[in-house]
């Protein structure tokens, strides 16, 4: 991948002004993930739910991004290939939860979701502009900016589904919403996961030309 801001592909995230970054996104994130599962369950939404989920999966992978900042390459890459498998996990999750309540009764609230939609979607924006210089780099920082990504993304599909649901009188374009997102979790784990499992196949030469690079 091609360098952004002067960073290459070889930024392992050793920067003060990125661990500052990140302990504001961490924060936010937190604060945003209390809400939405709130949210989410106040309005009945799957949708809202999902991307609760990503608020949280966010929160965790920034802390563990910042606790690794200048371990070695291969220690770097097997924290995440871990939160490639727990992104994984959570798309698994989400998409059988979903198929579950495709036969469920119910119609989400759409004011609830479109309100919290608005705040989500402007606390990721604020995280996307400030992580967007930081979007190359290894696995570990690689998988900041997808979580990032993910989550502006979530937020504009659920203010589309709260619309739609709005619009339709129907549960479905909550639910195909969550599936979608379903889906954008499994690719970007698959993305972190090649990542990670290339570094870790590098060797301990290549390894130490990244440290000192």
């Amino acid at each position: 991948m091609s360098a952004q801001c002067g960073h290459s592909h070889s930024f392992d995230g050793t920067d003060p002004a990125y661990r500052r970054v990140l302990w504001i996104v961490i924060a936010a994130n937190a604060a945003l993930f209390t809400v939405e599962l709130a949210g989410g369950a106040l309005a009945g939404s799957q949708a809202l739910k999902a991307d609760a989920l990503d608020f949280l999966a966010d929160a965790v992978t920034y802390g563990l991004s910042l606790a690794v900042i200048g371990w070695p390459l291969a220690a770097r890459a097997r924290v995440a290939l871990l939160k490639g498998l727990s992104l994984l996990a959570m798309g698994l999750w989400v998409f059988g939860t979903t198929l579950w309540h495709l036969a469920g009764p119910g119609l989400p609230q759409a004011e609830v979701m479109g309100v919290i939609g608005v705040m989500a979607l402007a606390t990721n924006l604020g995280s996307v502009l400030l992580l967007m210089r930081y979007r190359e780099g290894d696995a570990n920082v690689r998988s900041v900016w997808l979580c990032s990504r993910n989550d502006a993304i979530g937020n504009v599909a659920v203010m589309a589904a709260a619309g739609a649901v709005a619009l339709t009188g129907t549960a479905w374009p909550d639910l195909v919403v969550a599936l979608m997102m379903s889906g954008l979790f499994l690719t970007s784990a698959t993305q972190i996961l090649r990542r990670s499992l290339a570094e870790m196949r590098q060797p301990a030469s290549s390894q130490a030309h990244h440290r000192h690079a």
